[in-house]
């Protein structure tokens, strides 16, 4: 399997979904938002960007987590986390994902710093994909990656 090069402070971050299909969600990850499968499986890697998806069937306490269960959104309309995606031109990926399947719930609407719109994965997983539109913003293209030089904050 293919590994992420680490970051400086030693940690990569992935984002770990449950799905009813994880044929159809890895699918969706690397047909529709052109991910790149790098595990296939009954647990399934999908580099996104800079950063992985990992798809898992739901499942019940094991010794390390004794009374968490794992399953798939119930009602998609419920949500207490979701992937943020960041993009220089978020028109033109809009535009792009629809081509290849992606529902999404609106068109991008700007909001004061942002244009953003969101999409479900086959789960119900939410996923925001925001541009920023902010010319002073922390997020704007130009300031993006944060510098790592001495004296700059991040």
């Amino acid at each position: 399997m293919a590994e992420l090069p680490p970051r400086p402070e030693g940690i990569v971050l992935a984002h770990f979904i449950v799905s009813d299909d994880v044929e159809r969600s890895r699918r969706f990850y690397s047909e529709v938002l052109g991910g790149r499968v790098v595990f296939s499986g009954d647990v399934t890697y999908v580099e996104l960007a800079n950063s992985w998806i990992i798809i898992n069937v739901g499942g019940g306490p094991t010794d390390d987590k004794p009374s968490v269960t794992l399953e798939a959104p119930r009602d998609p309309d419920l949500v207490s986390s979701f992937l943020n995606i960041r993009v220089r031109d978020i028109d033109a990926l809009y535009a792009e994902w629809s081509a290849r399947g992606a529902q999404f719930l609106t068109p991008p609407k700007q909001h004061q710093y942002e244009k953003r719109c969101y999409i479900r994965d086959p789960d119900g997983h939410l996923i925001e994909v925001g541009q920023t539109t902010d010319p002073e913003g922390d997020w704007y293209p130009r300031h993006w990656p944060p510098s790592t030089r001495a004296g700059d904050s991040e």
